[in-house]
């Protein structure tokens, strides 16, 4: 799960990461308001959930209350496109309006989950303010990371190591130090995948502060943290992956034209991979999941079929908790309520599969039925590329 920025550094300034001064607005004259009373120059940051935003014209600097009501009546309503966003871009409904600063250097500073060492990493680089997959392409050496042990947690070394290799000096050491452990802190105790501060700025006079945030949850771990699910934008959202979220389905819209339902997240994943390998494009992921009922079968394909760019369905279903005959007459439900002449290519193999096949078999409906994983999804790819 992602949150806004704004959401993001009130977090911050519950672990005190320290933060410029701003707060959110949702029409023109919160904002102007707000930059009055911060002064200028401030900055008005549109809240989305993508990067690239001030390339896309969604960050902007007010000297003056008139440049801060153009700046404002511009961004609120927009459709920022980035390259985050794709060419759909998304709808900013609300501002960050913040002081301005003097800023003397831009940071980069990040936490995450090292899946090979299995143990949190800390990043950090001397070139913020940018896309930190540039700098470790063009530049690796400027890459710093620190492995922090679960157990043994963080420590002075981890803190000079980073900062030495920063060039930071006595008083910027002290702040940079303590802004670490917090984040630090803040990433654990939240469960969060990504905690990144891009740029991590320094002052003028030697401040350190986290001028942009960014914060990712851990959705298994969501059920621990209310305060974290009610910050949650469904705006920024894809409309079908919210109405899968409501059935505790795991659906992902991709780009291509051949839905799949699929159990299980191995299988979701090998069968994309045999669509591309036999020339055809995938337009989700979707993972029923291993224990699925009838009524849950049937909502997946409801949301399948919702997606416009669906030219062709492969089901995929491998029955080793789920009973491959609930599938089928989910299947068959579903489609008895929501008429459609799409293709649908089913295999069904596993727990109950000669049940499951009757069923399809005396449903009197147009599907194709293959066990042989190959010529199935050969089948789809060529029934998408006729229509």
């Amino acid at each position: 799960m992602k949150v806004h920025e704004y959401q993001a550094k009130n977090l911050f300034r519950a672990f005190d990461v320290p933060v410029p001064e701003g707060r959110v607005a949702r029409t023109v004259k919160a904002a102007l308001g707000i930059a009055d009373e911060l002064g200028y120059p401030c900055v008005i940051k549109a809240q989305v959930h993508a990067g690239g935003r001030g390339k896309a014209g969604g960050v902007k600097l007010a000297r003056s209350w008139e440049e801060a009501e153009a700046h404002a009546r511009s961004i609120i309503g927009m459709k920022l496109v980035s390259k985050q966003t794709g060419p759909e871009g998304r709808k900013v409904r609300q501002v960050l309006v913040e002081q301005g600063l003097n800023i003397k250097n831009e940071l980069y500073l990040a936490v995450i989950i090292d899946r090979e060492c299995e143990m949190p990493v800390i990043i950090a680089s001397g070139e913020g303010g940018m896309e930190i997959e540039e700098v470790a392409a063009r530049s690796p050496e400027l890459i710093h990371k620190v492995h922090v042990h679960p157990v043994t947690g963080i420590s002075g070394y981890h803190l000079r190591s980073l900062a030495f290799r920063l060039g930071l000096n006595k008083t910027q050491q002290q702040h940079f130090s303590g802004l670490v452990k917090n984040l630090y802190r803040l990433f654990l105790e939240t469960d969060a995948s990504l905690v990144e501060i891009n740029p991590l700025i320094i002052t003028v006079d030697d401040q350190v502060l986290a001028l942009d945030g960014k914060i990712n949850f851990d959705d298994n771990a969501l059920f621990r943290h209310q305060d974290v699910t009610a910050m949650r934008d469904t705006h920024e959202e894809d409309p079908l992956e919210v109405e899968a979220s409501k059935y505790d389905l795991n659906y992902i819209k991709l780009d291509g034209n051949i839905g799949c339902m699929v159990n299980g997240a191995g299988l979701a994943m090998a069968t994309m991979d045999i669509i591309k390998y036999y020339g055809g494009e995938p337009a989700n992921f979707l993972d029923v999941g291993g224990g699925t009922s009838e009524d849950r079968v049937k909502e997946a394909f409801r949301i399948l079929l919702a997606d416009p760019g669906v030219k062709a369905v492969f089901v995929n279903i491998f029955g080793g908790i789920v009973r491959t005959d609930l599938v089928a007459k989910g299947i068959v439900n579903a489609l008895q309520d929501i008429a459609t002449d799409i293709p649908i290519v089913i295999r069904l193999v596993g727990t109950n599969e000669e049940e499951g096949r009757r069923v399809i078999e005396n449903s009197g409906m147009n599907f194709v039925a293959d066990a042989n994983l190959p010529t199935a999804a050969q089948k789809v790819v060529e029934l998408s590329k006729e229509r």
